[in-house]
């Protein structure tokens, strides 16, 4: 008896083992009896969920939201096209929504939202600080009304919102949504430049895919100042970043070459200076004491001397 249930656990161990390794390094018999449980019992259904993405990973619905009736643009209007990557998406760690109602909102395939993080248009479902900065631009008292239009991916380089990358379809399509919208954009946001620092990409081929970017802003008909963000630092490999930031790189020497080129375009907020590590939830994106200092320092940049008049 004994015999037999030693000869029982020690078959019993074997085949644990032999499961454990079978399916670890996906071997025989793993992958056949994986198959035959798909047949047999079909495929796993996804979980519902609220939200609905496009081919490329951005936010296009959210069931929470509800369309309502976009404001009216006056001069006391701020329409804010927000580009770049996971600092300028939905990859906050803190979420925020209108103090405003109606008066600030996120504007996406020609209708309007009640901003409330995440916002569509944007890759990713986190928090963001764009509708903290039209909370402070309503406060302020110089705007009663701001329309957010962020258009940012997770991890793309500049060079695919130049001509010829597959951002720039978007970019246009976006642009021209706003304006049968109704609306003349105010102010191009742009915060990107931490995926091409790991890239290696030059200073040259940085401000020229930039350039081509804005060249295509300007050929359909955005005259609206375009503020460079000093960006580059997104550490650690596990946000594809290094394990430390050299603040003197080629992408930062572009962005401020570039916010100092002329054809209307303007130095953003300094991300790279202005947060510590502390304003990082993950080394890399915006906590809630980083997106307080970002919303503030972009609401004096756009309040101060480039207020509604600048744009024209």
């Amino acid at each position: 008896m004994r015999k037999t249930l030693a000869v029982g656990a020690a078959a019993l161990i074997t085949m644990y083992f032999l499961g454990g390794t079978s399916a670890r390094h996906e071997i025989f018999p793993w992958p056949q009896l994986s198959a035959l449980k798909k047949m047999v019992g079909g495929e796993k259904a996804a979980a519902p969920s609220r939200y609905t993405f496009d081919d490329k990973g951005r936010l296009i619905g959210d069931e929470t939201k509800t369309a309502v009736t976009c404001p009216a643009q006056t001069d006391r209007t701020s329409v804010l096209l927000i580009l770049g990557q996971s600092n300028a998406a939905n990859d906050g760690g803190q979420r925020h929504r209108s103090n405003y109602g109606l008066s600030v909102v996120n504007a996406f395939d020609k209708r309007c939202f009640i901003a409330a993080s995440p916002l569509l248009g944007s890759t990713d479902t986190k928090g963001e600080y764009w509708t903290l900065l039209g909370n402070s631009l309503i406060a302020s008292g110089q705007y009663d009304s701001v329309v957010l239009a962020p258009l940012a991916y997770s991890g793309s380089e500049v060079a695919r919102w130049a001509k010829g990358g597959d951002l720039n379809p978007v970019l246009v399509d976006t642009v021209k949504q706003l304006q049968e919208s109704g609306y003349r954009i105010t102010g191009v946001l742009w915060v990107q430049g931490e995926a091409d620092l790991v890239l290696g990409t030059t200073a040259q081929a940085y401000q020229d895919h930039f350039m081509s970017m804005v060249d295509t802003l300007r050929q359909n008909g955005v005259e609206a100042p375009v503020y460079i963000s000093i960006a580059s630092k997104c550490l650690e490999p596990s946000n594809g970043g290094f394990k430390e930031h050299i603040p003197d790189n080629a992408v930062v020497r572009a962005q401020l070459a570039l916010s100092k080129s002329g054809h209307g375009i303007r130095e953003g907020v300094n991300s790279d200076t202005l947060l510590d590590g502390d304003d990082r939830y993950d080394d890399c994106h915006i906590g809630g004491s980083g997106a307080e200092k970002l919303s503030q320092a972009w609401l004096n940049l756009l309040r101060g001397d480039h207020g509604p008049e600048a744009s024209r």
